[in-house]
């Protein structure tokens, strides 16, 4: 991809739906200071010092970042933290039991820290079914009504998948079912009200193409995982494996409505140059 495009394009995408007005405006002739991480990378640093760890993805040219938990900051804590930085918290991962139970504060430390996105980030055990699905597609689209109904907030929720989604699930009766649990979320969920998450890794594993899910469902991703994949199907460090994230992400922005792009590896050997190489190779690409 042109990675000015990219950076460039982010607010100005076409498809960027009614949330486009609180995203990031960056300079088109910048260098690539869109890129975001997933902090759940970097866990083992932030539990040891918050401050730090953050310096240090900023040092690193990171500008946005997903939160998978404060770790014992408060969200004003947090979000003076972040400004002080040049940090933005576009986002964060919540497991269903918040959404279900503790929705109103949730979304209260999510404005309280600037994110357009709070995200679902696996599925509950109640919802490995078709009903189970169906069901929290519902569910999904009342929590998600309530994240929009203050329209001050600019808040949307999203979901973000594994390999399980992208599979199709095991039916006993005609020994496979052309339905995968993605397509029944997607299928079931208001787009005014719930974006979707693709990680490129878990797409590819599940046996699926992510070009597929962007094209055949325009302007319903508005954020990934970049996380790279070896040929034997190990997690590695973006850049290091085979996903074509030139083309991905030129197609999820296009098509997809992809507005941020978050660094991901769930089991890095060192978290810290996991983060730094995958910057560098981001910031590589033409353009």
């Amino acid at each position: 991809m042109n990675r000015r495009g990219f950076v460039g394009g982010l607010a100005a995408l076409g498809l960027a739906g009614p949330l486009a007005a609180r995203e990031l405006v960056w300079d088109s002739g910048a260098p690539a200071e869109a890129w975001g991480v997933q902090l759940y990378t970097v866990r083992d640093r932030m539990a040891e010092d918050v401050r730090g760890t953050l310096e240090a993805v900023a040092e690193m040219g990171y500008r946005e970042v997903e939160f998978a938990g404060l770790f014992d900051w408060t969200p004003s804590e947090m979000r003076a933290l972040l400004d002080d930085l040049g940090l933005r918290a576009a986002s964060s991962h919540h497991p269903m039991q918040v959404i279900r139970d503790d929705w109103p504060a949730a979304l209260d430390a999510a404005e309280t820290l600037g994110q357009s996105l709070v995200v679902l980030p696996s599925l509950p055990p109640d919802a490995r079914t078709p009903d189970g699905l169906r069901s929290l597609a519902t569910e999904l689209n009342r929590a998600g009504e309530a994240a929009r109904a203050a329209r001050a907030r600019g808040l949307e929720l999203g979901f973000h998948n594994h390999a399980f989604e992208v599979t199709p699930l095991e039916d006993p009766v005609r020994r496979g079912s052309p339905e995968r649990p993605l397509d029944i979320l997607l299928a079931g969920t208001d787009p005014e009200l719930v974006g979707f998450e693709l990680d490129l890794f878990w797409a590819v594993e599940g046996g699926t193409d992510p070009e597929d899910w962007f094209r055949g469902h325009p302007g319903r991703f508005h954020a990934v995982h970049v996380k790279d994949r070896s040929r034997s199907g190990e997690m590695v460090t973006v850049g290091a494996g085979t996903l074509d994230f030139s083309h991905l992400l030129q197609v999820g922005q296009d098509v997809g409505g992809v507005r941020h792009a978050f660094v991901e590896h769930d089991r890095p050997r060192d978290s810290m140059a996991t983060l730094r190489d995958a910057i560098r190779y981001l910031n590589s690409l033409p353009g």
